[in-house]
């Protein structure tokens, strides 16, 4: 029994919304007058229904945390949103009191049972044949298999090396099985003319990403030929098609990460890249710039990506094109 949490940042509503099974979130302003009629009710609900993990209540002031606002579409006050396993499952706008009571009654009533079965557990994850290279997040599930591979592009990639579906090939990196089971065919992907590569993937459903896992296994001579693994990386959200170079340079990135030498781990070549979630809600598409390498040799190589988060509705034809907008936000 508690008292509805006061939310102050993006990070600590994540997190809640991780951890429980049940969230219910109310949006509201200072200056709205019909947030403040309702507000007792909403109190009333989270002293009596209130469970720990199970169902938690949050207050979110639209003005004070825009970022969680806008990722939610979040427009009028009072908006209740009621999350289930991390998604959305009820909205429910207006001092609509009875119609926020029984809404939460019906959830409490059932919110204990865990009967959500595998919407949490990852599902590609369990087959043998697909290869992680790090643990899946807890509380997030592998979204990898939502990539389009007949959509994806690349720019300046070495095509003589492997196309670039190669880094969303569900099987363990030849790089690392022994000598003689290494695969006669390369599969993974390297940049060509110099350190820099653009890659593009489009979505078959739009998805909450909370992570990238990178996997990159070059050769350990020390040969200036050899290819470096990837430093500086930069992401795009919601792009409709592949951008070019001079103009990723020129765009605000969605995020830009730095990728240091400790972050790789030692056995599988792999770096956990953690995003901005609040940022990469509803994402159709993604552009990986991969700015630079990590060392002084002129290409950088990937061997895996994997993409961790949640996956919601299917994308139709068309749809991409209406989230496509500049700056990727």
């Amino acid at each position: 029994m508690a008292k509805p949490v006061s939310i102050t940042s993006s990070e600590q509503f994540f997190q809640l919304l991780t951890s429980t099974k049940i969230l219910i979130a109310d949006f509201y302003a200072d200056w709205c007058q019909p947030c403040k009629v309702i507000a007792p009710v909403f109190e009333q609900l989270s002293t009596q229904l209130s469970r720990p993990n199970q169902m938690s209540f949050v207050k979110i002031n639209v003005d004070e945390q825009q970022e969680i606002s806008q990722a939610f579409g979040v427009t009028a006050m009072p908006t209740f949103l009621i999350f289930k396993d991390g998604d959305v499952v009820q909205t429910i706008q207006g001092a609509n009191s009875r119609g926020l009571t029984d809404a939460v009654r019906k959830f409490a009533a059932g919110g204990e049972g865990g009967d959500t079965g595998a919407a949490a557990g990852g599902e590609s994850s369990e087959s043998g044949s697909n290869w992680l290279g790090a643990a899946v997040p807890k509380g997030y599930q592998d979204i990898t298999d939502q990539v389009d591979l007949k959509g994806i592009d690349l720019l300046n990639c070495d095509n003589d090396i492997g196309p670039g579906k190669n880094i969303f090939e569900r099987l363990q990196p030849s790089a690392l099985k022994p000598k003689a089971k290494e695969e006669s065919k390369p599969d993974w992907v390297e940049s060509d003319t110099d350190e820099q590569l653009m890659l593009f993937m489009p979505f078959n459903a739009s998805l909450k990403i909370h992570s990238l896992h990178i996997t990159s296994l070059p050769p350990k001579d020390e040969d200036d030929e050899v290819p470096m693994r990837p430093k500086t990386i930069k992401l795009y959200t919601n792009r409709s098609h592949i951008i070019g170079f001079d103009e990723a340079d020129d765009v605000q990135p969605t995020q830009e990460v730095t990728i240091e030498p400790r972050d790789w781990d030692a056995k599988t070549g792999t770096a956990k890249v953690d995003l901005r979630f609040v940022k990469f809600q509803r994402v159709a598409s993604l552009v990986v710039y991969f700015v630079d390498g990590d060392g002084d040799g002129e290409k950088i190589r990937v061997d895996r990506i994997r993409l961790f988060g949640d996956s919601g509705e299917k994308m139709e034809m068309g749809k991409l094109e209406k989230f496509g907008e500049p700056g990727g936000e």
